[in-house]
């Protein structure tokens, strides 16, 4: 995606650091838009779609804190930066610990506040390969699935949660690697510490070791204060790590020493500290391949790879498809103020249909869309979008049965067609007439920024 792509929103009570926080981040292309206080926040969160939000920690009324948590009812996965002034890092930390993306101490260079919303947008678009809330309670969390791969995953999930072993949770993106390891937190004796997420996809590998062990001041150009890494703030709870298999080489050499010894030192430090963590780490790779391949280290492998759990691709349980669907549409009546009752026949047979490469994920996000055009109270097949990139998988006698299909189904393809060449022009039309801005353009259109954001995927216009 470009930067245009993406919206931020900042909020802070003071004018001037509005303007420039706007100034700054709108000349890197990125579409800004500002509030100045914490309701407003709220309001424009439970609207528009945002991919990340830049905070003061102190604003009268609702404080950074405060907006942290009530904007996990509106966006879930939404990356928060907080700022704060000198004196104020140690709630800087708690509000990590609460689920923040990061802090930055006031003042700060152009350079650190592009990077943190450079590392908080990359995190943004890995999350969204998972489907999970971090904010729902451990009896909420769906534990969708009747297949029997789902069964013995959660037996293990059960089995394994209370003790400290790490675990190793492998399978295609988008299969619910991060749901999994909310659940082995929720269900452990660690459930009221911290759990703490890194995407280390997300983290350019000049920066993972800060971001995993902290760093001194002065440590690096732009190290203006000392800063506590992903294992500190994680002590005496759990650190998940993502995509563990981009870790580089020589990274590897010391994760594997702070699994053994439970010990490590910040960047430009000398002081060791000793920590509690329970680790659990996901992968979409074949590790087993990359040990053969000398890219990951045989030693480290073997220490995550304690309690293996492989979570299925969504081809492989299609029996969970009604129930995952109908999860969704439960969901997106909620988020999208919708209220359809029950996914027709017709609907369902067309999801099932499908194989799925995008998993879960893809599920959810053509559900999403589904939902936000749908105009009755069932979801028909209508409403359900082209599924590009999906493979169908022919039910028994297809070649048989598709002749006599075959004059009805072409004119519904042209006419799907003829539709998609009109809402095209229409919108290539208004954002040429609003300077491809999409917040104008949406408004024109009578569109939220979002239903706007999703045509314009799903007509190829991004």
């Amino acid at each position: 995606m470009e930067n245009s792509d993406y919206s931020i929103l900042v909020v802070d009570d003071e004018p001037n650091m509005r303007k420039v926080l706007s100034a700054l981040l709108g000349g890197e292309g990125y579409d800004v838009e500002t509030a100045d206080s914490g309701a407003k926040a709220l309001d424009m969160l439970r609207q528009d779609q945002f991919h990340a939000m830049i905070t003061d920690l102190r604003m009268p009324g609702m404080d950074g804190l405060e907006l942290l948590r009530k904007s996990r009812q509106f966006q879930p996965r939404l990356p928060v930066i907080m700022l704060t002034a000198h004196g104020t890092v140690d709630t800087a930390v708690e509000a990590i610990k609460q689920g923040a993306f990061d802090y930055l101490s006031k003042p700060f260079d152009k350079s650190e506040i592009v990077g943190v919303v450079d590392k908080a947008l990359r995190s943004y678009e890995i999350s969204q390969q998972d489907v999970v809330d971090p904010e729902r309670k451990p009896a909420d969390l769906p534990l969708i699935g009747e297949h029997p791969s789902m069964k013995e995953i959660f037996r293990m999930v059960d089995k394994v949660a209370a003790s400290p072993s790490t675990v190793l949770i492998s399978g295609e993106s988008g299969t619910g690697k991060e749901l999994i390891a909310q659940l082995i937190h929720d269900r452990s004796d660690r459930a009221k510490k911290p759990l703490i997420k890194l995407h280390c996809a997300a983290i350019p590998s000049t920066l993972l070791e800060s971001e995993l062990f902290g760093y001194e001041k002065g440590a690096f150009t732009g190290a203006v204060t000392s800063k506590p890494g992903r294992f500190e703030l994680a002590d005496g709870g759990t650190l998940f790590m993502d995509e563990v298999g981009d870790i580089p080489l020589e990274m590897q050499v010391k994760l594997l020493r702070v699994l053994q010894d439970q010990q490590f030192e910040r960047v430009g430090g000398v002081k060791t500290s000793q920590v509690d963590v329970r680790l659990v780490a996901a992968t979409h790779r074949d590790l087993n391949a990359a040990v053969r391949e000398g890219r990951f280290r045989e030693d480290l492998f073997y220490r995550l790879n304690v309690v293996p759990l492989h979570l299925p691709p969504l081809r492989e349980r299609q029996s969970d498809i009604p129930l995952l669907a109908d999860h969704f549409r439960r969901k997106f009546n909620t988020r999208l103020n919708r209220n359809v009752q029950s996914i027709s026949p017709e609907a369902m047979e067309k999801l099932a249909a499908f194989s799925w490469p995008g998993n879960i994920r893809q599920l959810e996000n053509v559900m999403e869309r589904s939902m936000l055009f749908c105009e009755g109270t069932v979801l028909t097949g209508q409403d359900i979008p082209s599924l590009e990139g999906t493979v169908p998988l022919p039910p028994p006698g297809a070649a048989s049965a598709a002749a006599p299909e075959a004059a009805a189904g072409r004119f519904k393809e042209l006419t799907r067609e003829a539709s998609v060449r009109v809402q095209r022009e229409i919108i290539l039309k208004a954002l040429e007439e609003h300077n491809h801005n999409v917040t104008r353009t949406a408004k024109a259109l009578g569109l939220s920024r979002k239903g706007l954001q999703l045509k314009l995927k799903d007509l190829g216009l991004r």
